[in-house]
């Protein structure tokens, strides 16, 4: 109050001409923040354990990668590798690293580098996010700014490495990997980024790397708000709480129309939509695991439930036409080099009576009760179907999927489970049927496509992994080997398509469609937003950091930037925000995979 007194007293004099005035500092400038919301919490700040897409999505702003999707064509280009060379036999590169520094001031050297990829090599741990990308490493080692890597066999995807580099310094100091949070703050990094505080299952909070080599980013902070359903994150978007959320349902997509202060976003995805089938899961030493219908063994019942869905039924009244069928790939129709679409014969359409008919010839017959059972008649056709809570768009689909199946004598039983237990079950320890899934996929597939190799099952103890449908085929196998050596770009295409038609035909997973990239930002809010790839592409769903790289803020006077505050922050907190976990889970299936997204 005496301050008060004082300031009042103070303005009158100089009303009265009775003080001179003094000089007026200048007031500091209001830091630039953006907050971004999101619909799925980190698994894990640990980029050797995090699998879901907002992980690697949150992993790319903070840490460097040999190369990077160029953000106008997709192709890769440098990022901490400024250049590279191949010997005529493609079995060794060598990566000139550029000269950086870690945020804390240290340098980036080759040696970084080595120790990433060696980590993963010998650490079972370490290879749950990104296993196969080091799969095919023979040795690696660092001379000073040289990175040499030898490969067992020719690899076509070496350009796209999904593995962030880490720094040594840091990292080699922690002890069991598999176990390790990460939530040690600042973190040390490389890329544009610096975690500075996280809540878990509830915020992120970022600042701008002075140190980063292409400069800093034009914002100062980048928070990221995890909130446990859409409804809410629109509701946040809406009333200012957040600037900017991705990966939206269409209902709550077209929920954004009419504000006249939001941006709708709605091109092309390069995400898959499928369901998971567990046709009898095993370790990556044969031993079996889980407690899967064993009908589901049988590629006859899995064709007969191909057969029994309407996919355009499911774009048109589940994803209200925002999403494309998917009628074969599990790559979508956006990396038009390596999508394959079945024809003829081979397309699974619709068709009930077909589906009932494969299912009579198996011997699969039916009860009184309409329900079938084994051939043996030791269990009746009741599968689970593991979704995630508090998703609608996942119930209506349930919905769906029950009666179709109804009519072919098969019970489907929706399973909720919050992201933590729906990982550990469908990615671990194999306690499901049949399960939703998908991928948001790379320029180049090879990590989606590595998803299906029999490497890719998590160990006895349940470390490593980062399999889809715990399948593992000889026939896949094999291809998967021979795109790896092939060096031709439209021979290695044809060979990925063969493998897209493996399993299509098989059937561990069922392509269901491609979702729009459905986005909505305020306008009031960010000033500027670079999408990738640059002409008509993703922002928050995109493959890279350019998106958030090159964001630029709107100040309340139309220029700089927010005020920094904390509100959406708290208002995350409020909104009950999400329940994923993390670390050890495998891969939680990007929904786990390769470093770079899944769900």
């Amino acid at each position: 109050m005496r301050k008060v007194i004082c300031a009042l007293a103070a303005i009158g004099l100089l009303a009265l001409g009775g003080l001179a005035s003094p000089a007026v500092a200048a007031e500091p400038a209001k830091p630039k923040v953006i907050r971004v919301g999101a619909t799925q919490a980190m698994d894990s700040m640990n980029p050797f354990l995090a699998v879901r897409l907002v992980s690697s999505s949150i992993h790319r702003w903070m840490y460097g990668f040999l190369t990077v999707p160029d953000p106008k064509t997709l192709q890769p280009s440098p990022d901490l590798a400024e250049s590279w060379t191949t010997s005529p036999d493609g079995l060794t590169w060598t990566f000139k690293i550029r000269a950086a520094k870690w945020s804390d001031g240290q340098p980036i050297t080759a040696d970084d580098a080595a120790w990433t990829f060696t980590k993963m090599m010998t650490d079972d741990g370490a290879k749950t996010a990104n296993g196969p990308a080091v799969e095919n490493f023979a040795s690696v080692t660092a001379a000073g700014q040289d990175l040499t890597i030898k490969l067992k066999a020719p690899q076509a995807s070496m350009l796209d490495n999904p593995v962030p580099i880490m720094p040594k310094h840091v990292w080699e100091k922690v002890g069991d990997i598999s176990k390790y949070e990460a939530d040690d703050f600042p973190a040390v990094t490389s890329g544009p980024y610096i975690a500075v505080e996280q809540k878990k299952d509830q915020y992120v909070k970022l600042k701008a790397n002075p140190n980063y080599w292409r400069g800093p980013a034009k914002i100062d902070e980048l928070q990221v708000i995890f909130y446990d359903n859409p409804a809410a994150a629109v509701v946040g978007l809406k009333k200012g709480d957040i600037d900017l959320i991705g990966r939206l349902a269409p209902p709550d997509f077209e929920a954004l129309k009419g504000d006249p202060n939001i941006v709708q976003w709605n091109t092309q995805g390069r995400r898959s939509s499928y369901l998971q089938v567990n046709l009898g899961a095993t370790t990556s030493d044969n031993k079996p695991i889980g407690d899967g219908h064993p009908a589901l063994k049988d590629q006859r019942v899995r064709q007969a439930l191909h057969y029994a869905i309407d996919k355009q039924k499911l774009v048109d009244e589940v994803q209200n036409g925002l999403a494309v069928p998917a009628d074969g790939s599990i790559v979508p129709p956006m990396y038009k080099d390596f999508f394959w679409s079945a024809t003829g014969d081979q397309k699974v359409t619709h068709d009930v009576a077909k589906a009932n008919k494969i299912l009579d010839d198996a011997g699969y017959k039916k009860g009184a009760d309409g329900i079938r059972t084994m051939p043996d008649g030791s269990r009746k056709l009741q599968f689970r179907f593991s979704i995630h809570t508090d998703t609608p768009i996942e119930d209506k689909l349930a919905e769906y999927l029950t009666g179709w199946f109804k009519e072919i004598g098969i019970v489907l039983t929706t399973k909720r489970l919050d992201s933590s237990k729906f990982t550990e079950e469908t990615g671990t320890t194999a306690l499901f049927d049949l399960a939703i899934s998908g991928w948001s996929v790379n320029p180049d597939p090879e990590e989606v496509l590595a998803t299906h190799l029999c490497s890719r099952r998590p160990t006895a103890s349940g470390q490593g992994g980062g399999t889809e449908s715990f399948y593992c085929d000889p026939q896949y196998e094999a291809l998967y080997r021979q795109q790896q050596k092939e060096l031709d770009r439209p021979k290695r295409a044809e060979i990925i398509k063969q493998m897209e038609q493996r399993l299509y035909t098989d059937a561990p997973v069922i392509a269901l469609y491609y979702p729009n990239d459905l986005e909505g930002y305020r306008k009031d809010r960010i000033a500027k937003v670079t999408p990738i790839p640059e002409d008509k592409g993703m922002l928050y769903g995109g493959s890279g950091y350019w998106p958030f790289y090159t964001l630029e803020a709107v100040s309340k006077d139309g220029d700089a930037a927010d005020d920094g505050s904390n509100t959406g922050l708290y208002v995350g907190l409020g909104a009950a925000v999400i329940v994923l976990v993390g670390a050890g889970l495998f891969l939680a299936r990007r929904r786990q995979g390769v470093a770079d997204d899944r769900e």
